[in-house]
């Protein structure tokens, strides 16, 4: 029995991977810059050394960066670089551990959303961005 092959489709499938990936840090990267100061406040609230600082590597990263997987330029190292940012950020900003209730359940889920979608960085980082991309590796 043969399985199912998707190899034919890789290079469009890894196009819609990089999308898909980056949707979320692109839009929430977007909201950081046009709050720029609430976001400051969140990093001061959260614990982050120097909130301001913070916030400019949010913004970068998330929306420059993302920016940059999607049109698949420098996509191994940025894909590794997002995978430890998005733990980072899970470890610091999602506590579940330190919560009861409900606020712990929504941690929780934020905080193992994190850790998948850090692993979807490491599969992309392995496979490479395709042939739609700048980098066509």
């Amino acid at each position: 029995m043969q399985y199912l092959s998707l190899e034919k489709y890789r290079d469009a499938l890894l196009l819609l991977t990089r999308i898909l990936l980056m949707l979320l840090f692109v839009i929430f990267g977007w909201e950081k810059l046009a709050g720029f100061e609430a976001t400051i406040g969140y990093m001061a609230s959260v614990g982050a050394p120097l909130p301001a600082v913070a916030a400019v590597v949010a913004v970068v990263v998330e929306l420059v960066f993302g920016v940059l997987i999607i049109a698949g330029y420098y996509t191994r190292p940025l894909a590794i670089v997002l995978a430890v940012y998005t733990v980072a950020t899970g470890l610091m900003g999602h506590q579940y551990w330190h919560m009861t209730g409900m606020a712990q359940y929504g941690a929780m889920i934020n905080f193992y959303k994190n850790i998948s979608i850090a692993g979807g960085f490491l599969a992309l980082a392995l496979t490479g961005p395709g042939r739609y991309s700048i980098d066509r590796k």
